[in-house]
């Protein structure tokens, strides 16, 4: 069993989950995505922690599944082990933020771990794609339904269809990432993006979280009427009384996160 498949720090309210598997491009498996979602859990109930940022290395955020693992996999093995279901969708049980750095690679389900982030910021050596096609497979963890979602069905179609890579200009044009930035300047952006929402109340910022997720979930109709109900909620926290207070003070607001 290989050991340390992830890194975890945390810098003030801001928690770091690296990829480490260097010498496989950070090739997902099980071990690797058992130990993603274990971390995950862990800073989603850590109060002191605001903001989780997942990142890989330099070359690649993951360069796609451990092809090796899923080697002589039959369909009954990754039925009856609810293969990708089981353990590789924790993600989505975080409510707190979860932003994508992403460097090099981000292949296969690289790009749709990634996607399951809330927001992706790319460096602009990123390049993102959904190649399962060319092992006659199919994109397995959400690639066929997230993708359309972000960059429309025809880019989308284009990109399963052919296994062609998308690099991070075209990226952010088409929609899949919020902004690119140097590589070598990555980690900084990411970390500043991530301490301002971590400095924001915590119970306002799972609750926008909830309520854009819920635009891809409902009608716009059913989405407002969400959305009115959690802002009419925003009301009853003590860190709208703050919020208020220090704009009408001019001061910086002290958040109790409560």
């Amino acid at each position: 069993m290989e050991e340390n498949v992830i890194l975890v720090r945390r810098e003030g309210r801001v928690g770091f989950i690296q990829l480490n598997r260097p010498a496989q491009l950070n090739a997902i498996n099980d071990a690797v995505m058992d130990a993603l979602g274990a971390a995950l859990l862990e800073m989603d109930a850590d109060s002191a922690i605001g903001c989780i940022v997942i990142t890989g290395n330099a070359k690649a955020f993951a360069a796609g599944a451990d092809i090796a693992a899923l080697q002589g996999k039959s369909y009954s093995d990754v039925v009856r082990s609810n293969f990708i279901s089981r353990n590789w969708e924790t993600i989505l049980q975080v409510r707190k933020p979860v932003i994508a750095a992403v460097a090099g690679f981000a292949l296969g389900a690289g790009c749709e771990l990634a996607m399951m982030c809330d927001f992706i910021i790319a460096a602009d050596n990123a390049k993102f794609g959904q190649p399962e096609i060319k092992l006659a497979i199919i994109p397995g963890a959400g690639g066929t339904q997230r993708l359309p979602r972000a960059v429309s069905k025809s880019k989308a179609m284009e990109m399963v269809l052919t296994g062609r890579m998308m690099d991070a200009a075209e990226a952010e044009k088409a929609g899949l990432v919020a902004r690119v930035v140097p590589a070598e300047k990555l980690e900084e952006e990411v970390f500043a993006a991530a301490t301002v929402i971590a400095s924001m109340s915590l119970p306002s910022v799972m609750a926008a979280k909830e309520a854009v997720n819920r635009a891809y979930e409902s009608s716009l109709a059913e989405g407002v009427l969400f959305e009115r109900k959690s802002f009419h909620a925003s009301f009853a926290t003590r860190d709208h009384e703050e919020g208020l207070a220090a704009f009408l003070e001019k001061r910086k607001p002290q958040f109790r996160h409560e």
